[in-house]
């Protein structure tokens, strides 16, 4: 009798068993499903509630608002002389400091940039978790020829769990059409990228230079013919191409906009295959489970969980002492350069008001174009020259030396 019962008992127990299993099963695809109808991050927090919530602790300030906290940043009262670089474009408008991936979109929305002008829809790639289904729904050359505000009502958040992960397996993935097609254009095979390469990659849909063509406003990453400044500058260059007239000097200009991969790959972390991932989100522990810390924010402000497991032989104190001396050179550089565009500048509206024709300021302008280009190719780019500290230090000299060749020109 008591075996008879036994049996029962445990054939019981292992019916509970699989019908527990099965509904934790139905409810996790159930909760798949919904997460892969929104671009809510919110939807994915049911599926990985330690992600979600290191995520969004992007939202947070945690010290330095240049590294990404929660507090805007104005870049133009940090540093006048940006107004003057970007006399006549909308940077000279409203220039902040990128915050924590939560307010990609709002804070795109609420830009003097974004409510005076009417830029381009493509804006929206980088700002918009609702890209990738506009894209689907509009396609690709009709979402581009729209103006970012006609699309505002339908873009309601930022950066998200969807852009880089696919729901169902929360394996990593490209979403952005545009970086698709300049590794490609590279000879990459996207279809075959590996995990290391997409750690990488998913933060590359962004974090790079890019334009709008004057056809159809199409977003494009200059890579053609390689992802160094030289390559860039002679892609734009082949092209004719120019964002803006400068207002003050009238040369024909380039504003770049945050070319965090094509710095960061003229460095040392990317010639030994370190990952973005590795740095800014480095494996952490939440809720007693090791995952990748989805706060990204600069290495500086966890430097034993970022730096640590490469760099044993540091301490921490010694690894920041190190990465600021190298931010701190960045900065005295770009002194230097501004300095010798701003004698530059001078020049060249001294010589319009002189009467100088615009033949003989061609070559003063285009030491501009080209001064000014590396220079901004450094003060855009988010790590103050550490992605690259000595391609940083060669470009900003070169953009000095440029300016002052402009300067010497037109005397």
């Amino acid at each position: 009798m008591r075996e008879t019962l036994a049996k029962l008992l445990a054939a019981a127990t292992l019916v509970l068993v699989l019908g527990l299993v099965l509904l934790f099963g139905w409810r996790q695809q159930q909760r798949i499903e919904q997460a892969s109808m929104t671009v809510d991050p919110a939807s994915w927090a049911a599926l990985y509630p330690q992600h979600y919530a290191s995520f969004m602790r992007t939202a947070d300030n945690y010290g330095r608002t240049d590294h990404g906290g929660s507090e805007p940043y104005d870049k133009l009262a940090a540093k006048p002389f940006r107004l003057r670089a970007f006399a006549g474009n909308a940077f000279a408008l409203d220039y902040k400091a990128a915050r924590g991936h939560y307010y990609a979109q709002s804070d795109q929305r609420d830009s003097r940039r974004t409510r005076e002008r009417n830029p381009p829809a493509g804006c929206i790639n980088c700002h918009a978790a609702e890209a990738p289904a506009l894209i689907a729904t509009l396609g690709w050359e009709q979402l581009h020829a729209m103006d970012y505000n006609a699309l505002r009502g339908d873009l309601h958040f930022g950066s998200a769990c969807s852009d880089c992960h696919a729901p169902d397996t929360m394996a990593l993935q490209v979403t952005r059409p545009a970086l698709l097609t300049a590794l490609q254009s590279q000879g990459v095979d996207t279809t075959a990228l590996t995990r290391d390469e997409l750690r990488t990659y998913v933060c590359a849909q962004c974090h790079v230079e890019y334009y709008f063509t004057s056809a159809g406003q199409q977003l494009v990453l200059p890579w053609a013919l390689g992802r160094g400044l030289e390559q860039v500058e002679a892609y734009y260059d082949n092209i004719g191409f120019s964002d803006w007239t400068h207002a003050e000097t009238g040369a024909a200009m380039i504003k770049m906009q945050h070319p965090e991969t094509e710095l960061y790959g003229a460095g040392v972390h990317a010639q030994l295959g370190v990952t973005c991932a590795d740095c800014h989100m480095p494996a952490v522990t939440e809720q007693r489970l090791r995952i990748s810390d989805h706060w990204i924010r600069s290495p500086l402000v966890q430097i034993e969980a970022a730096c640590g497991s490469c760099h044993e032989r540091g301490t921490p104190d010694s690894l920041r002492a190190r990465s600021v001396a190298l931010q701190d050179q960045t900065v005295a550089l770009l002194a230097v350069a501004e300095a010798a565009l701003t004698d530059l500048m001078d020049a060249i509206v001294a010589a319009q008001q002189s009467g100088v024709s615009d033949e003989a300021l061609r070559e003063a302008r285009y030491a501009q174009r080209r001064a000014q280009l590396r220079w901004d190719f450094i003060d855009a780019e988010n790590s103050t020259g550490f992605h690259a500290a000595a391609e940083a230090r060669r470009l900003l000299e070169a953009a000095a030396a440029l300016a002052r060749e402009g300067t010497a020109a037109l005397q």
